[in-house]
């Protein structure tokens, strides 16, 4: 990650450990496919809860992160005006993609896709596929480019050409407001309890950095979650876009908020999402890459960051 608007990302240790980053995305993905139970609210009115907050957002200093190396400069490569880019996305992964008021889909990822072709002057469609047939459809040309969570990996580069990120989930810490925790250090984890989710990647992280503190792993972060609004764990270390929809939702009751990080080492965590297009369309991700960054240096992205997160994961 490059930077951030008002936050200051710490440098995490750069390790050889091996870990199942896309089982971890996709656990977290199985978690907000549960959020209308989470903040009570039924799927309809979702989007509106989660588009109606920008203003609040703002003023609360939202942390914005920033993917993009302000010392590069991006050309723009050549790309028929007259070629019409379809774009490709999952409508059940908030708030990335999902269903907006209107029934079409919406969200950071899908907001981004459309800015991105107004930015380059092209026509796009927005076309729905399930979440597991995405790169399929893009194989078979159905469309041109994946916009949804598919975490970054080797394999995927090895098949596909893929832009620079435009979103990392993080870890962070959660703590209870109300309990005055230090800030999560090496030194003050000494002898604390630290939940975590078992068997993913922020279980593994906290195994090889956290070892003065007592870990302790539950099935599901929702059990985590609950066990850290009871007071049973004195801190909480797993998935930030699961943390941060639970701390501004209903289930969580004002009790938490984040303490520390964010926390983005690749090896466990992930190289990001980006858009996905076919290995011999490079040109078109080329084009998205400039997109991107024209977007950020403008400030659109940042206006579509604040709608879609109105407590941010960083």
């Amino acid at each position: 990650m490059r930077g951030s608007v008002q936050v200051n990302i710490q440098v995490n240790i750069q390790v050889n450990t091996q870990v199942n980053i896309v089982q971890t995305v996709r656990y977290s993905i199985a978690f907000l496919a549960r959020l209308r139970g989470t903040i009570k609210l039924p799927r309809v009115l979702l989007p509106v809860a989660l588009m109606a907050m920008p203003c609040l957002a703002q003023a609360e200093g939202v942390n914005i992160p920033n993917f993009w190396d302000p010392k590069t400069q991006l050309d723009r490569p050549d790309l028929p005006a007259t070629r019409t880019i379809r774009f490709l996305v999952d409508d059940d992964f908030p708030p990335l993609h999902f269903p907006g008021p209107d029934g079409n889909p919406t969200g950071l990822s899908v907001e981004l896709a459309r800015a991105a072709c107004e930015r380059l002057g092209l026509t796009c469609t927005i076309q729905v596929r399930r979440f597991d047939m995405l790169l399929g459809a893009l194989n078979e040309r159905q469309g041109d480019v994946v916009a949804a969570a598919i975490p970054v990996t080797t394999d995927l580069r090895g098949r596909f050409a893929v832009t620079a990120p435009y979103f990392k989930i993080p870890a962070r810490f959660a703590v209870r407001k109300d309990r005055n925790q230090p800030v999560p250090e090496a030194k003050t984890l000494q002898g604390k309890t630290i939940g975590v989710v078992g068997g993913t990647a922020h279980e593994a992280y906290a195994k090889a950095f956290m070892k003065g503190g007592t870990l302790k792993p539950y099935p599901e972060l929702a059990a985590a979650q609950s066990a850290l609004k009871a007071g049973d764990i004195d801190y909480l270390f797993a998935d930030g876009l699961g943390l941060a929809l639970w701390i501004g939702g209903e289930e969580a009751g004002g009790c938490c908020d984040f303490s520390g990080g964010p926390y983005l080492e690749s090896r466990f965590f992930g190289e990001g999402i980006g858009f996905i297009t076919r290995t011999e369309d490079d040109t078109l991700r080329r084009a998205l890459d400039f997109a991107l960054q024209q977007l950020w240096k403008e400030g659109k992205y940042a206006e579509l960051y604040l709608r879609f997160f109105p407590i941010s994961p960083f």
